[in-house]
Order: structure tokens, then C-alpha cells, then sequence
């Protein structure tokens, strides 16, 4: 269970997301567990978060990060900064 994240991506490569599209998720500062039943694909438009996958290393991820998480993996947010992002499932 990989985290991946692609730090600055282009503009062109979000226009061909469709980004702009997604829909909207923000979120103050705190603390909560997650498991992803599909995976998701997001671009963090605010925020700046530590994902742990559950017996894992934690991931640091922000403001400017194209970030996929895979699908059936358990994990916890520490949001340090309020977070607004984009998002897709599937």
C-alpha cells in the first residue's frame, strides 16, 4: 500500500485530470483515522497534512501535491494546517 505523490505537477497535466472538476473536501486542524475503500486521487489546493498507512511510515503532503491513495488502505490524518483539496474516487 503505496501513497503517491507528485509534487508540483503541471497545469497541463491537471487540465487533463479535469481537476477542476472534482469535487471539494477542506478540513481544520486535526487528528482522525481513514481507511479507503476506493482509491482516491487528490490535489491539495490548502493544507499541510501527515498521512500515516496504519504499520507504516508517515507521508508529508500539501499546498501543490497530486497525491493517489490506493484502495483498501487504513491510515490516520494529522492535519497541521486547514486543508482544501480537490478530489476523485475510482
Amino acid at each position: 500500500m503505496e501513497i503517491k505523490i507528485e509534487r508540483q505537477p503541471s497545469q497541463e497535466q491537471l487540465h487533463e485530470l479535469s481537476v477542476s472538476k472534482w469535487g471539494i473536501w477542506q478540513k481544520e486542524v486535526s487528528k482522525f483515522p481513514w481507511t479507503y475503500d476506493t482509491q482516491e486521487t487528490c490535489y491539495f489546493l490548502e493544507g499541510d497534512v501527515t498521512v500515516t498507512p496504519d504499520g507504516g511510515q508517515p507521508v508529508q503532503m500539501g499546498k501543490g501535491d497530486l497525491v493517489t491513495f490506493p484502495a483498501g488502505m487504513s491510515c490516520t490524518w494529522e492535519i497541521r494546517s486547514d486543508v482544501k483539496k480537490h478530489y476523485c474516487f475510482g
